[in-house]
């Protein structure tokens, strides 16, 4: 009985992560015009070191740990990555348009070298 009311908690909290985060892209618009995506990735830049800090200092003031300081992170050029990511992006949706077509294709070769040989 506890394994699936733990089950159950598991999955749930799993689903609400997943829908927050579905929630969160669709609110901050992530995925529509890069313009949006880019100005969300700074903001996300400017708001996420302070924040890590405030809370590892929480986490030392609660539990008596030191936690080494962390370096800076990388400063990322903005119009390469973009660029990048959107060749990627389309790359990536370009083989998965021709799968099918490729699958079909593939198979059709298969299953004529197999009737070939066995004769």
């Amino acid at each position: 009985m506890v394994a699936r009311v733990w089950s159950l908690m598991r999955f749930l909290i799993k689903g609400s992560v997943a829908g927050g985060a579905v929630y969160l892209v669709y609110d901050q618009e992530l995925l529509g015009p890069s313009d949006k995506s880019e100005a969300a990735l700074r903001k996300a830049e400017e708001v996420v070191p302070p924040a890590m800090y405030q809370f590892s200092q929480y986490v030392c003031q609660q539990t008596g740990l030191e936690m080494p300081h962390l370096p800076a992170p990388p400063k990322i050029n903005f119009p390469n990555f973009r660029d990048s990511w959107n060749s990627g992006i389309i790359s990536v949706m370009a083989a998965l348009s021709v799968a099918p077509t490729k699958a079909r294709e593939y198979s059709k070769e298969g299953w004529e070298y197999v009737k070939e040989h066995s004769k």
